[in-house]
């Protein structure tokens, strides 16, 4: 190797594939999602346990939480998870919160989303400390042309590099009609619907003040997510928000009784009973096509007509300097 391609080889930032939940069935999307994200330009190491098999999960909980806590003690640029699944709210009771947040204060940015969800609300709680909602290893870089959904497109990886790098300070959307000149502040939070309403009432529960919430899911008939998102309004979560972003909430089938109601019937009946502003349009969730979000940031939303720019600029990585609540271990 010359010393020029020896330079260029050491400013490629480091990233861990590792495996916190679901199990990865085949390790031949592994390899292909390394072999990508090598080409994309990162210097990637697949952890030592992340081909690990017990039951449904990526080894047993032991193995998963020293996976956790090895790749956050080697503090890689970035820690991508493979995939998602279920698996991290069996370890949270038994993370060393600390040595995430040290991880991060030495530059890791932690990603990845669906089950991630829970890791990431749980960083927040505990430390402050901000992460990154954006894809899997598995489910968005290791797939074939032949997968269907959930392969890689164009805006996806370019979204994901460009925020790894520092260089995404927004991104963009269309929304419905009707929150022409919406503006605000706050700390954008949230992630997989069903994983978020999973630590309401727990000590991994963030509790933010002034934010601006973001969800979505996938298999769920739009009356679970109207169950779930009243559930957050009871508790009084959406009324302390500047706003809640919707997502995407693919995978449900419709049933005879529905009789008219719809996704868009869930969202209407929800804005009658929460003054917050609820905008749909986010492009995020479990589609092949989304952004890569920061939780943990203070941002700015604005609306102009129908598009909203969601913008983090002005935060400087001031990861834990937020004017929020949350607990310290």
């Amino acid at each position: 190797m010359s010393l020029s391609e020896s330079v260029v080889s050491a400013a490629r930032p480091t990233l861990t594939l590792y495996s916190p939940s679901g199990v990865v069935m085949r390790a031949p999307d592994l390899r292909r999602a390394a072999s990508r994200l090598e080409r994309l330009g990162f210097a990637v190491t697949v952890d030592a346990s992340a081909t690990a098999k017990f039951q449904r999960f990526a080894g047993d909980d032991d193995t998963r939480l020293a996976a956790l806590h090895r790749v956050a003690d080697a503090a890689p640029s970035i820690a991508l998870a493979t995939r998602g699944g279920y698996g991290l709210t069996r370890l949270l009771d038994r993370i060393e919160w600390d040595r995430l947040a040290a991880a991060v204060d030495r530059g890791t940015r932690w990603v990845g989303y669906s089950d991630q969800t829970a890791l990431q609300l749980a960083l927040l709680a505990h430390t402050g400390r901000s992460s990154w909602h954006g894809p899997l290893g598995i489910e968005d870089f290791g797939r074939t042309d032949g997968d269907g959904p959930g392969g890689l497109d164009d805006l996806t990886p370019d979204c994901f590099i460009e925020a790894m790098s520092g260089e995404l300070e927004a991104v963009g959307f269309r929304t419905e009609a009707g929150f022409d000149g919406l503006h605000g502040h706050g700390v954008l939070w949230g992630g997989n619907l069903t994983v978020l309403c999973s630590l309401l009432g727990t000590p991994h529960w963030p509790r933010i003040e002034g934010g601006i919430l973001f969800v979505e899911d996938i298999n769920e008939h739009p009356y679970r997510v109207e169950r779930m998102l009243l559930q957050l309004h009871q508790a009084g979560v959406l009324a302390a928000q500047k706003a809640v972003l919707l997502g995407d909430f693919g995978g449900w089938r419709k049933s005879p009784l529905d009789r008219g109601y719809t996704l868009k019937t869930m969202v209407a009946q929800l804005r009658s009973v929460c003054p917050v502003p609820i905008l749909t349009g986010l492009p995020f969730g479990h589609v092949p096509t989304k952004v890569t979000l920061p939780v943990g940031r203070c941002v700015e939303l604005q609306v102009l007509r129908r598009d909203v720019l969601l913008s983090w600029a002005c935060d400087h990585d001031h990861d834990h300097d937020h004017d929020h609540d949350h607990d310290h271990d």
